[in-house]
């Protein structure tokens, strides 16, 4: 009985060849061509298309919507954009055409991965969404998709990138979006992964040093030397050393970290938001291929630009010497000075202001006192979001990304300290500082911050007006001010960070765009921990920042996220074309 329905008549062989196809159950269309029977699937792998609609010439089968060319025997396309069409065995028997029911290549999730692999090697957005949409769907966890791209963009390239930055944090933030969601962020860390890879040929790393058994101290010693001269091969043998000898994660971070702090906020910033997010994206890969995750940092640090040699970190205040000469007091150890902690309101207000010198000072008078690097980073991070809540919109466009940087910097920053207790790291926390200072021109003048309407009280709670306005271009303070209003009405934090997430994965948002959404409520989740006034505040500043970022950021085309809506759809089943 299982054998019989197992297959599905399509009619007499005499009808079919008559007609020259016909459409069965399933959605199966059967062609009759050179004296035989093909059955594929009726739908176009591309866009949904029905292919009976198409035409049939020389053993290739052409749908009319895009023109992809399909194998009619067994549905392989020539045109990989459009993706393999399922086909069906075929038995005649007695002159009547019967079809199995199950394609002879069956979607499952081994095959899904391939076609992941495949999507990803080729740069083909269309084949990358189907195979995440039936991964997710078969409930197949954000890790293990996630590592999937990680070790392809690893493994291609010239090292680690926006794109696996881009990755890296959609996957850290999957677990608070629903489905839809989570695939939409995985899809946008994927397809930039892709295409940052694209057209590159593999990367062979050069291997560890042969039977070493060396002390973590000295190959510490010789990464550091390595990259103060640039040398990124005895760098690379120097880590994959290391990780051979079954170094810790933590340990390799604070080599990697120190190395990368030996210089004034190396490029930009990134340099270090780079390594903190290598380090994070060891979560979703096994263990064995943390040297193909870390050796991708190396790379880069052949050219980091080191901000110390810039004109405005030397004149017209000198800023490198005395951030050098304060953290050779720090790392002399206990000096025995111990004072009450700093005000944490005074502190950001003497961040955001214009006395360097003096903010050196404090940070160093704070840290000998107690205070953990961890939390000063945390703060250095609150002060960097505050410079794009008082971002003013007359200012350059291009300089969103100044003010950007500082604050994916600070907070990389921050959560690399919260997993380290080395002192040379707390340079990084300076580093921040400085360049919180060296943004201020930025906010002058300053964009108020929102103050509550009059009837903010009885505003509805709905978060689709907030995303209506970031719907319109260039509407920054009336978002930031709804926000205001929102929170001030009781509406639900939660269900605003969920809209901003929607309000981001909508778009073919830019690198920075990703980051400052992950970092920003990655800080607001640690201010959560506390109750008073000045982390309410904080948390607040996180949201605004945010939302005045995204705000200046779209509309754009949003052509990736109408990719995932095609594929998700075409997995459901829908009929696409008849729209």
């Amino acid at each position: 009985m299982e054998e019989q329905t197992a297959w599905i008549s399509a009619g007499s062989l005499q009808s079919i060849k008559a007609k020259g196809q016909t459409i069965i159950k399933g959605g199966i269309a059967v062609f009759y061509y050179e004296d035989r029977v093909y059955a594929v699937d009726n739908r176009c792998p591309h866009m949904g298309f029905p292919l009976h609609m198409g035409s049939l010439c020389d053993g290739i089968l052409t749908c009319h919507w895009h023109h992809a060319r399909f194998d009619i025997c067994s549905g392989g396309t020539l045109d990989p954009w459009a993706d393999d069409v399922p086909s069906y065995e075929v038995k005649v028997e007695e002159g009547e055409v019967w079809v199995h029911v199950r394609p002879r290549t069956p979607a499952g999730i081994q095959r899904y991965k391939e076609r992941l692999m495949e999507g990803l090697q080729q740069n083909i957005g269309i084949v990358i969404a189907k195979a995440l949409v039936g991964l997710l769907e078969a409930n197949v966890p954000v890790a293990e998709i996630a590592s999937i791209g990680i070790l392809h963009g690893v493994r291609y390239g010239s090292g680690w990138n926006s794109g696996l930055t881009i990755l890296t944090a959609m996957a850290r933030i999957a677990p608070r979006l629903d489905q839809k969601g989570r695939m939409l962020a995985l899809y946008q860390g994927l397809v930039h992964v892709a295409r940052n890879s694209s057209g590159r040929s593999a990367r062979h790393l050069l291997g560890a040093l042969p039977d070493a058994n060396l002390p973590m101290a000295r190959l510490a010693q010789w990464y550091r030397s390595c990259i103060e001269v640039r040398d990124t091969q005895g760098a690379e043998k120097v880590l994959l050393t290391a990780v051979r000898q079954g170094v810790s994660v933590e340990k390799l971070a604070d080599m990697m970290l120190i190395a990368a702090t030996d210089h004034f906020y190396l490029d930009g910033g990134h340099t270090f938001d780079f390594h903190n997010k290598a380090f994070e994206a060891l979560q979703f890969i096994d263990e064995q291929y943390t040297g193909d995750v870390l050796a991708a940092l190396v790379p880069m640090m052949g050219g980091a630009a080191r901000s110390e040699e810039l004109h405005q970190w030397q004149t017209p205040i000198n800023l490198v010497e005395p951030v050098l000469q304060a953290v050779a007091e720090l790392t002399q150890g206990d000096s025995g000075h111990k004072a009450p902690p700093p005000d944490e309101q005074e502190l950001i207000a003497q961040l955001l202001g214009d006395q360097p010198l003096q903010t050196i000072a404090v940070i160093k008078e704070a840290l000998l006192a107690g205070t953990a690097p961890a939390h000063m980073a945390q703060l250095v991070a609150v002060a960097a979001a505050e410079r794009i809540v008082r971002f003013h919109t007359q200012n350059d466009f291009a300089d969103w990304i100044a003010v950007l940087h500082t604050f994916t910097y600070a907070h990389a920053v921050h959560e690399s300290l919260k997993h380290s207790d080395e002192p040379l790291l707390v340079r990084a926390v300076f580093h921040g500082a400085m360049r919180v200072y060296l943004d201020r021109f930025l906010n002058v003048p300053a964009a108020a911050r929102p103050k509550l309407s009059p009837d903010s009280a009885s505003k509805p709670n709905d978060t689709e007006e907030l995303l209506d306005l970031l719907d319109q271009r260039q509407q920054v303070a009336p978002a930031a001010q709804w926000v205001a209003d929102y929170r001030e009405a009781g509406g639900d934090d939660d269900a605003l960070w969920s809209a901003l997430g929607h309000a981001l994965l909508r778009e073919d948002a830019e690198f920075h765009t990703f980051q400052m959404y992950e970092a920003a409520v990655m800080e607001y989740e640690d201010w959560l921990q506390r109750e008073d006034a000045f982390a309410a505040e904080a948390r607040e500043t996180m949201l605004l920042a945010c939302t005045r970022y995204l705000a200046a950021h779209a509309p754009t085309a949003r052509e990736l996220p109408h990719t995932v809506r095609i594929a998700w759809r075409l997995q459901r089943g829908e009929k696409l074309f008849e729209e």
